[in-house]
């Protein structure tokens, strides 16, 4: 993979080993299969051809990979 990457330009290249770490770090394949599916979705859905992603788009990614968690509740007393 590594010399089908130095032929491509250096953002493409960026994207794919951005993609390859995030995969890496999700458990099983269903949760692979969910966060691909939604990052294209998410990255495709501007009308006009682009990528532009709300917050809540990213908030969503992040809690479908994992990183991104709601507030701790504090145990009541």
């Amino acid at each position: 993979m590594n010399w089908i990457l130095r032929v491509l330009p250096q953002d493409i290249r960026q994207l794919i080993v951005l993609g390859q770490r995030i995969v890496a770090c999700l458990d099983t394949p269903e949760e692979r299969r969910v966060a691909v599916r939604f990052g294209i979705e998410m990255l495709s859905s501007d009308s006009d051809g682009g990528s532009r992603c709300t917050v809540g788009e990213w908030a969503r990614f992040g809690s479908i990979l994992g990183i991104l968690k709601g507030p701790a509740q504090k145990p009541k007393q």
